[in-house]
C-alpha cells in the first residue's frame, strides 16, 4: 500500500506550467477526480455492506439528509446529481421499496414529486456514518499528499487556503 505523502498513481510534485500541456487549474481538476473516483470505489462495498443499496441510491440518500427541510424535489435531486431523471425515478423507487425513502406529490403541482427520507434511513445513515466517513479518509490518504494538496489550494481562492505554517 502506497504511502499517503506519496501516492503511487499521481505525480510527486506539483508542476510548473512548463512540465505539461495543461495548466495548473486543469491538472489540480484531475487530480480532484481522482480523489473522487477513490472515494466512490471505496465507499461503493462499505455502502453496499452497511445499507444494502448502490452507491447511486446512497448519493440521494445524502443529499436528503443533508436538507434541512423535509425534502427535495425529483428534478432538484437528478440535478444536483447531474443524472438523468428517468434513472433517479428508479433509484429512488428502490429506495422507497427498501422503506428508506417517501415520495409524495407537491400541492398545487400534478408532476412535482418530492422525496423524503425515513426514520428508518435517518437511523441507518447514523449507525453507518463512522465505517462510510472512515472509507472516506482512507481513500483521501491513498491518492491525495502533500504535493496534490497543494495543487488542489492552487484552485482556491488566496482568502480560502491554509495559513503557509498549516
Amino acid at each position: 500500500m502506497a504511502e499517503p505523502s506519496a501516492p503511487a498513481d499521481l505525480p510527486e510534485h506539483v508542476q510548473t506550467p512548463q512540465d505539461g500541456l495543461l495548466p495548473a487549474e486543469l491538472r489540480a481538476w484531475m487530480l480532484l477526480l481522482a480523489a473522487t473516483g477513490a472515494i466512490e470505489q471505496q465507499l461503493r462495498a462499505v455502502v453496499k455492506d452497511a445499507l444494502g443499496i448502490s452507491h447511486d441510491e446512497f448519493l440521494v440518500l445524502c443529499l436528503l439528509a443533508d436538507q434541512p427541510g423535509s425534502g427535495l424535489r425529483m428534478t432538484r435531486i437528478a440535478e444536483l446529481l447531474g443524472r438523468p431523471k428517468t434513472r433517479l425515478t428508479y433509484q429512488v423507487a428502490c429506495l422507497q421499496h427498501a422503506g428508506l425513502v417517501t415520495r409524495q406529490s407537491v400541492c398545487g403541482d400534478k408532476r412535482g414529486v418530492q422525496v423524503t427520507l425515513t426514520d428508518k434511513a435517518r437511523r441507518a445513515l447514523s449507525e453507518a456514518s463512522v465505517p462510510m466517513a472512515d472509507a472516506v479518509s482512507e481513500a483521501l490518504a491513498r491518492t491525495i499528499g502533500p504535493a496534490q494538496r497543494e495543487a488542489m489550494y492552487g484552485l482556491l481562492p488566496t482568502d480560502s487556503c491554509p495559513p503557509d505554517d498549516a
